[in-house]
């Protein structure tokens, strides 16, 4: 883990250098391929390795936390790179970031992450070791869940609705300041987003304390994306005009933006064997459609040379992405989650290392 996380860092600080003085545009190719492959230890991916390891039943505030953190470092940092840029300039501004990340990464993996529960003498959630317990869950056989994705439907629906959720957000975030600046100028435009980025943090907050043991999770981000879906559409309405209107909008579009990447491993955790579970969050964050989002979406935008204005010329870019919005989250709610209580369903199904799906018929009497 600690070894992973370090690679990961340096991977991104070189990728951070390469986007500073490129002479030929293929080198930004390759910053582009060293900054994602040291964004995949250091995202999603890789904060559900390290949370999964320390947290069971305190999973969901653990991962609030962590992601909150995160979304603290980019309102604090995206001010503070301006800063730096235009007092020392965009190469040195760069080194010196990437050294501060590498420094600060290497201290955090050498003091925390090299450690496990057990090496400290303590159980998962804090809690004292349990001696006798039940044997650790093997990972499932080849050939079964895992190996072939697209012969299990619970991997194929996180997946995909995690791709739509997070194409329809980037989506909608990418041009959204611009969109917003026509209206409020862009003063407002930035408190606007800040208010997003907000509202995401305190949505987080608000779904980890609602996450009880056996809540159904995909329940729970089937309302997360319903609720950005009306934010989408009270955006729409609003148009330029209606000052508050776009509040509202903003407000219930950020309430969702924290849980669309923390809800899916929430709900790996629910369905699968704890030894699956970093594999599922893994290939679902790997199908990264929502990076093509931009580039996409951008051509909803545009209406022969005129700008794009909201409530003029934006009403086919809001309906795509309201559209998708509700897809993901038909998505996440249309698996065959029977079990009614998934977490006690995988303690029954893992204790004898076999894959979950065969157990499905004994965990329903497991209840």
């Amino acid at each position: 883990m600690a070894t992973a996380t370090v690679a990961g860092a340096l991977l991104l600080g070189a990728g951070l250098l390469g986007w500073t003085e490129p002479v030929q545009p293929w080198q930004l190719f390759v910053a582009a391929m060293l900054t994602g492959a040291g964004w995949v230890p250091l995202g999603a991916a890789g904060i559900n390795a390290i949370v999964s390891l320390w947290f069971g039943t305190h999973r969901p505030m653990a991962f609030a936390k962590a992601y909150n953190g995160a979304s603290v470092g980019g309102m604090v940092f995206s001010p503070l790179w301006a800063v730096l840029i235009s007092r020392w300039g965009f190469w040195t501004a760069a080194v010196c970031v990437a050294l501060s990340l590498l420094a600060v990464v290497a201290c955090i993996a050498r003091r925390h992450l090299s450690k496990t529960p057990a090496s400290v003498g303590q159980g998962v959630d804090g809690l004292a070791p349990v001696h006798g317990a039940a044997p650790a869950p093997q990972p499932s056989p080849a050939g079964r869940v895992h190996a072939r994705p697209c012969d299990d439907r619970r991997s194929l629906t996180l997946s995909a609705a995690m791709s739509l959720g997070l194409f329809a957000q980037i989506g909608l975030l990418t041009p959204l300041f611009f969109l917003l600046a026509q209206s409020v100028g862009t003063s407002g435009a930035g408190a606007m987003m800040a208010l997003a980025s907000a509202c995401g943090m305190g949505g987080r907050l608000a779904m980890a304390s609602l996450l009880g043991r056996f809540t159904d999770r995909r329940r729970a981000a089937a309302a997360s994306y319903a609720v950005q879906a009306l934010g989408t559409a009270v955006l729409w309405i609003a148009g330029p005009d209606r000052v508050a209107l776009l509040v509202v909008g903003v407000v219930l579009f950020g309430l969702g933006i924290g849980n669309a990447t923390s809800l899916p491993p929430l709900i790996a955790q629910a369905e699968f064997a704890p030894r699956d579970v970093p594999r599922v969050v893994a290939r679902s964050v790997a199908l990264a459609l929502y990076a093509l989002a931009p580039a996409l979406v951008a051509a909803l935008l545009t209406e022969g040379q005129g700008m794009p204005l909201l409530g003029a010329t934006t009403s086919a870019y809001f309906c795509v992405i309201g559209l998708l919005q509700i897809l993901a989250a038909v998505c996440v709610f249309g698996s065959e989650h029977v079990v009614q209580h998934p977490l006690r369903f995988i303690e029954t199904a893992s204790s004898g290392g076999a894959c979950p799906r065969t157990k499905r018929k004994t965990a329903r009497w497991a209840v």
